[in-house]
């Protein structure tokens, strides 16, 4: 079976079954595998068959130049023409780009487009694994690969590829729960993906990429999410501004040692002070007072006596009233 072997390396289903009989007339040898050929050959185009192609190549040779408009048939670089003749597929794969020709009234043919055609799978209500109902629709390129099994292996190869994409997005997102569908958007896709091409590739369709558009949650759960959010950014708001309190506090009392120890730290602190308000534009005017003149100041109550004169003066009034009045009783 050498030429049948031939025959599915080019083109598979393409193969007539002329090219069957001719293998068994190469063969030779008897048996059951003979006479099972032999009923594949007499399953191919019979003497109707043939009679029928002849008649229809003399009418189109005795109606020339008329029948050229019947016969000879063009087709654009991005479509495909799959050929029937008398309803079998006829050997060489698909024609085109370019012009081919037809046998009218025996050949029938059908166009394919062969460019990329993108479908937006519909909104679909998808139960996740965390028990969250959630609305999710996604985009799909796909694209012909073979036009021969897109006409001879399914009826609509863009409505089956469109449906089973829809229900490939069903079971690959219930599997996952709305934090994973949130944040796995590229996973989900080549998971799509891959899932998808395997399924159509026995249809001749390729899937290019899957992307997922969009994820809705019912509002209830939105305003929960936001208020859970919100939560979280006030506890970490909180938390920030504990620790750069904290973080100053050290710091100011590291300055408050440095100042102890250097005395002349303070005053140039102060100046730097003074120095900041001054940019700013305002009209306020400043005097500013060494400190150390104050120095003496702060430091001068400490050395004071205490008022003695002034306490002896009133107490020796006292006693000299009393000692007068005892002299005059």
């Amino acid at each position: 079976m050498q030429e049948k072997g031939n025959g599915d390396a080019l083109g598979g289903p393409t193969q007539t079954k002329d090219s069957l009989c001719a293998a068994v007339a190469m063969n030779g040898s008897g048996g059951k595998e003979q006479v099972q050929e032999e009923a594949v050959c007499e399953e191919g185009p019979g003497i109707c068959a043939h009679l029928l192609t002849i008649a229809a190549l003399f009418m189109i040779v005795t109606t020339l130049p008329l029948s050229l408009f019947f016969v000879i048939k063009v087709v654009q670089e991005y479509e495909r023409a799959v050929i029937f003749r008398l309803g079998r597929l006829l050997t060489g794969g698909a024609r085109g780009p370019g012009v081919f020709f037809i046998i009218p009234c025996v050949d029938t043919y059908e166009k394919v487009d062969m460019r990329s055609q993108t479908y937006e799978i519909p909104p679909q209500e998808i139960l996740t694994k965390d028990s969250v109902t959630v609305f999710v629709n996604a985009i799909l390129y796909y694209k012909v690969d073979n036009a021969i099994s897109a006409i001879a292996n399914v009826d609509d190869y863009s409505g089956s590829a469109r449906l089973l994409a829809a229900t490939t997005l069903r079971n690959v997102l219930g599997t996952l729960s709305l934090g994973d569908i949130l944040s796995q958007r590229e996973t989900i896709a080549r998971e799509m993906q891959a899932n998808l091409d395997d399924a159509t590739g026995a249809w001749g369709v390729k899937v290019e990429r899957v992307e997922v558009k969009d994820v809705r949650v019912p509002e209830q759960l939105m305003r929960a999410m936001a208020a859970e959010a919100e939560a979280a950014r006030n506890a970490r708001a909180k938390v920030i501004a504990a620790e750069g309190e904290h973080k100053a506090s050290r710091s100011l009392r590291m300055a408050a040692d440095v100042i102890m120890e250097s005395p002349a730290a303070l005053q140039l602190r102060y100046l730097q002070t003074l120095n900041s308000i001054a940019a700013e534009n305002n009209s306020t005017i400043i005097f500013p007072i060494p400190i150390d003149i104050l120095s003496h100041f702060m430091q001068g109550p400490q050395h004071l006596a205490p008022p003695a004169p002034t306490h002896q003066h009133s107490s020796a009034s006292t006693l000299g009233a009393e000692e007068a009045a005892q002299v005059t009783s």
